[in-house]
């Protein structure tokens, strides 16, 4: 594979006045710490292993700064009316269309995403957005009938305040917009700290919002970053009392350290963690439909999605024919250059996640997985790259429990669509399925009580590619919580009933008497 243009790496972070070494520590609008005596952070890209900038890393000290600008600020913001919330992030919205193209290029560039998923993501952004303003106009409380006379019952929805957000490589800016947008129209204000292979995204992201808000007399501080280790500031950020709610994307091993530390303290937490996704193709599958989606599922994003599709559940009827289909698609797909339009398959992250894969496939053949294409590592480059992988495996397999973050592919043979979801549900994890059918009777029973355990069930298309418009996240391992669409505003705010008593009497509930003579 051939190494980047360096020219072309600086036009890209030139568009973000990202130089040689940058901050990566803002407390509010242009208010970006020094980045002398600090430790450094290099943030290479995958592409082809060589460095992009570096980052100067925050500190506990700065942790403590951070989050008294960002209470000040909540305290600010919260009486601000939700509408007028939701108008500030139309604008952020606005001028992440301007700068949809330079901000996709960042993200492939920096993490590995073909460059469509590079701005496809920042698309995510810009969704989201609207989205938001649209929510800021109904953040809906419930009016209750009270059983006591003269009185009124009702449910009211408040803000939380500063809230923490942790966000993994493999989506560095859609997730942060899913989590700070919503939560930003619910009134509280974002400390985010993102994923230490991806801090330029954070800091180009962080200079869009602060344009945005340099516009307006508006509160310093309501969206903050701070680029750090785990083991120092994210610590801080999960173990703060001060800090209501933690929304985590990640790993299913950091997603318990989270929950242990943060329900230690009885705070909140989104966690959006593994997925082990798999997909049911019937016998009577509309099967070209089945394979496009599936390639997609399974091969977009270098296998680097939580929803990638990882497992293949094929009835017995088409099993020969779609896997051998399958195979000679997985023979086309073109690995190298995110940033060249025939690429399906740009890089892994970095080389930890190229032993990960190398791993998974010495497991795999212990284990007696028969590899139908792929398995190797693509040697004649400097960047990370693997190649995409067909796996035949049974359903006892330890590895096909587990969720590798790699392009491999588990294919299991079914006899009917029942034994497809008990193995669909064999696994801990639980976030994305797919089945595909024409028939009524396999679909709804998928989507029943008695089907997909999954907090995504999808009839006819990808496990991969979810709209904003529906909430997000899964069940199990997978850790329960939900960002974006439908009503997963209410994991940022808390809710309050109110009784109000307009009469002059005092009845009281369950028609107590208290101290009254009968």
């Amino acid at each position: 594979m051939p190494e980047l243009d360096r020219s072309f790496v600086k036009e890209i972070l030139g568009k973000f006045d990202i130089g040689e070494v940058n901050s990566g520590i803002c407390f509010g609008v242009d208010k970006w710490a020094e980045v002398d005596g600090r430790d450094i952070l290099t943030s290479y890209s995958p592409i082809d292993g060589q460095p992009i900038a570096k980052v100067a890393m925050g500190t506990k000290e700065d942790y403590e700064k951070l989050f008294e600008i960002s209470h000040d600020s909540f305290l600010k913001w919260r009486k601000i009316p939700a509408p007028k919330r939701g108008e500030m992030v139309r604008e952020i919205g606005n001028e992440l269309r301007k700068r949809k193209e330079d901000l996709g290029k960042l993200v492939t560039l920096e993490v590995g995403k073909i460059l469509p998923e590079g701005t496809g993501e920042v698309q995510e952004m810009i969704d989201i957005s609207d989205f938001a303003l649209g929510l800021s106009r109904q953040l809906y409380g419930l009016t209750i009938q009270s059983e006591r006379e003269d009185h009124r019952l009702y449910e009211q929805w408040l803000p939380l305040g500063p809230i923490g957000i942790i966000t993994s490589f493999n989506f560095p800016v859609a997730v942060w917009a899913w989590n700070s947008f919503i939560a930003a129209v619910c009134g509280d204000t974002m400390i985010w700290k993102p994923s230490s292979s991806a801090p330029l995204t954070a800091i180009a992201t962080m200079k869009i919002v602060n344009d945005v808000l340099k516009r307006y007399d508006l509160p310093d501080g309501i969206f903050t970053l701070i680029v750090g280790k785990g083991s120092t500031v994210g610590e801080k950020l999960i173990n703060d009392k001060r800090v209501p709610l933690i929304s985590f994307t990640g790993s299913i091993k950091m997603g318990k350290r989270v929950a242990e530390a943060v329900g230690k303290r009885l705070g909140k937490t989104i966690l959006e963690l593994g997925g082990n996704n798999a997909s049911i193709v019937m016998e009577d599958a509309d099967l070209e439909l089945a394979k496009r989606a599936i390639l997609f599922g399974a091969v977009g994003t270098a296998g680097q999605r939580c929803t990638t599709t990882r497992r293949l559940l094929l009835h017995e009827k088409v099993y020969d024919k779609f896997l051998e289909d399958m195979v000679k698609g997985y023979k086309q797909v073109k690995i190298g250059n995110p940033f060249e339009p025939e690429t399906l398959c740009g890089p892994l992250i970095d080389k930890n996640a190229v032993l990960v894969y190398k791993n998974a496939i010495s497991k795999i053949k212990e284990e007696g997985g028969k590899i139908l294409v792929g398995g190797n590592v693509v040697e004649e480059n400097n960047g990370f790259y693997v190649e995409p992988t067909i796996v035949e495996a049974t359903k006892d397999m330890n590895i096909v429990k587990e969720e590798t973050f790699a392009p491999i592919l588990y294919v299991i043979k079914i006899k009917d669509v029942r034994e497809g979801i008990e193995i669909n549900n064999s696994v801990p994890q639980g976030l994305s399925s797919a089945i595909f059918t024409v028939n009524l009777k396999y679909s709804e029973r998928f989507l029943s009580y008695e089907g997909s355990d999954c907090g995504i069930a999808n009839v006819n298309t990808s496990t991969s590619g979810a709209e904003i418009g529906g909430a997000f996240g899964g069940e199990k391992e997978t850790g329960g919580g939900r960002e974006s669409g439908s009503d997963a505003w209410k994991g940022y705010m808390r809710r309050q009933t109110v009784t109000m008593n307009w009469g002059d009497a005092l009845p009281l509930a369950q028609g107590i008497k208290f101290g009254e003579n009968d």
